[in-house]
């Protein structure tokens, strides 16, 4: 943790957890308030559904692909900046869909988000990172990610009822509004970092080390138990409604399913966090959560009731929690902390491209088998991407907080 990251007397560790939890939450609340809003906005300007998706598609992609790069300008020149023009990025982004039109308009506004939330999303992660002790960093990604999911949940239901009750183009306006707001938050807040390299030849070394951190097997397991993970989630997201449909079940009892995945998923990174900080080994806790994850997708094969449904969702959601905070902290315990704005941001771009992934690989894939062989296939594809974790955190090691290894 460097010098001016630690906790004093005036700005305990608590005092910018919650800070960065609560700038966490709006920021994503806001830019999310524009997701049941913007195909309806779209549909008005006859845009088809197909290029809705490319439209949808294109956010995922260019914040995979500048989430690594984001987060190493983080560790270069400070978190602080690179989370100032994260948010400023948004909230011109979710101004400019206000006067967006077009097809090719909207493509490029959701370009221009999915820049700004991989400056804004990896930074703020490498941040809580350096401010929590080795000891709380669980339970310190399990508030972040709460108040993380909690934003993205809240955002699209709030939206939904300002576009029904005052129109669609106010809610760009007013989530652009909230994210200036936050914006200034950030400036008055969230205390000045400086870059963990100050002289050019600091930056030279920087990168001849790093890629050391790119063949740091531990980070590259997480990433790729991250990725598959979000193949999972990918495929939930996009093919539960059509495949509960085919069940019988009405769009009310889809809903309840997507509610009762969300809250579990959110509300159990708390208790579980804390769990891995008091237990430790949180290679073992991430492999449980991520076998728990691989049964719970299969779980949905059989599921032919609401009742199943639920339990499977109940399933998915647990296993998620208990996967993600885990593999959340491991990530900063894997790197050296000048380090940690690259792993967050490959961390953030495995979670971008596999739900990708998930959404249009498999698609494909269950139009050959159905629905119920897709879901227990994906179940069995994320197994190879537990065996690479599990392979790659033998005899593991972490960075203390003084930058020493200890073996674990």
């Amino acid at each position: 943790m460097p010098p001016d990251a630690r906790p004093t007397d005036s700005q305990s560790f608590f005092k910018l957890l919650t800070i960065c939890c609560l700038v966490t939450f709006a920021c994503y609340f806001a830019v999310s308030m524009r997701l049941p809003v913007v195909p309806l906005y779209a549909h008005g300007f006859g845009i088809t559904t197909a290029q809705i998706g490319v439209i949808n598609a294109a956010f995922y992609l260019i914040a995979g692909f500048l989430a690594l790069p984001a987060g190493m300008l983080s560790d270069l020149f400070g978190r602080k900046r690179l989370a100032i023009t994260g948010a400023i990025i948004l909230g011109v982004g979710m101004l400019l869909l206000y006067y967006g039109r077009s097809y090719l308009q909207l493509a490029g506004i959701y370009l221009l988000l999915g820049g700004g939330i991989a400056a804004f999303g990896p930074t703020m992660m490498s941040w809580v990172a350096e401010i929590a002790p080795m000891s709380h960093m669980g339970r310190a990604y399990g508030w972040y990610t709460t108040a993380l999911f909690c934003g993205l949940g809240m955002g699209p239901a709030v939206g939904g009822a300002i576009g029904k009750w005052i129109g669609l183009r106010p809610v760009f306006l007013i989530g652009a509004g909230v994210v200036v707001l936050n914006l200034l938050a950030i400036r008055k807040f969230l205390p000045v970092q400086a870059s963990l390299d100050h002289t050019a030849s600091d930056r030279e070394r920087w990168r001849a080390n790093m890629g050391k951190i790119l063949t740091n097997l531990p980070l590259i397991g997480c990433w790729a138990v991250t990725f598959g993970a979000c193949i999972v989630a990918g495929l939930f997201f996009s093919f539960l409604p059509l495949h509960a449909s085919n069940r019988g079940l009405d769009v009310g009892q889809i809903g309840i399913i997507f509610l009762i995945q969300s809250v579990t998923n959110a509300l159990s990174r708390i208790p579980f966090g804390a769990f891995s900080d008091r237990v430790g080994h949180r290679q073992y806790q991430s492999l449980a959560g991520a076998v728990m994850v691989s049964v719970s997708i299969a779980g949905f094969a059989p599921a032919a009731t609401l009742f199943h449904f639920i339990l499977a969702a109940l399933g998915l959601g647990v296993s998620m929690a208990i996967a993600f905070t885990s593999v959340g902290a491991l990530i900063a315990e894997t790197v050296a902390p000048r380090f940690r704005g690259l792993a967050m941001g490959g961390y953030n771009t495995c979670i971008y491209f596999g739900l990708m992934t998930g959404s249009i690989g498999l698609g494909p894939l269950i139009e050959a088998v159905g629905f119920a062989r897709g879901f227990l296939l994906t179940g069995l594809i994320y197994l190879p991407f537990i065996g690479i974790f599990a392979w790659s955190m033998r005899g593991f090691s972490k960075y203390t907080d003084k930058g020493v290894t200890i073996n674990r």
